[in-house]
């Protein structure tokens, strides 16, 4: 079975770039397009891994965080938070709240990659 990984992301050039490297990798790839959509898409597919954006509309990318975190069924989840917020404040925020990884926007996408495979084998 594959590795299913969620996109959540409002910005159509950044999923369409994301979806086609996810999917070339083999992944599974499922798509939201808005914190709401997100949130319920984590609890219905159960995806491996998120890569999950800042701003975007209904709940911003650190209330899905916090939600998923809060939620015992949802907690292990992985998120890798891709966001064009890449100060340091923003980046602490994101993992203090429970990101397990935060990579700035624009992103490499051998970064990006190693970066979803790194979380993927990663043991707890």
């Amino acid at each position: 079975m594959s590795t299913r990984v969620l996109i959540i992301d409002d910005e159509p050039n950044i999923v369409i770039s994301l979806e086609f490297l996810l999917k070339r990798e083999g992944f599974a790839v499922s798509i939201a397009r808005d914190g709401e959509e997100g949130l319920a898409a984590i609890r219905d597919l159960r995806p491996d891994l998120v890569v999950l954006d800042v701003m975007m509309p209904k709940l911003d990318g650190f209330a899905v965080l916090q939600a998923v975190r809060a939620d015992p069924t949802l907690a292990a989840t992985r998120i890798l938070m891709l966001t064009a917020k890449g100060r340091e404040a923003e980046q602490k925020k994101g993992l203090t709240l429970g990101a397990d990884a935060y990579m700035p926007k624009p992103f490499s996408t051998h970064e990006l990659i190693a970066k979803a495979r790194e979380l993927l084998t990663r043991v707890d």
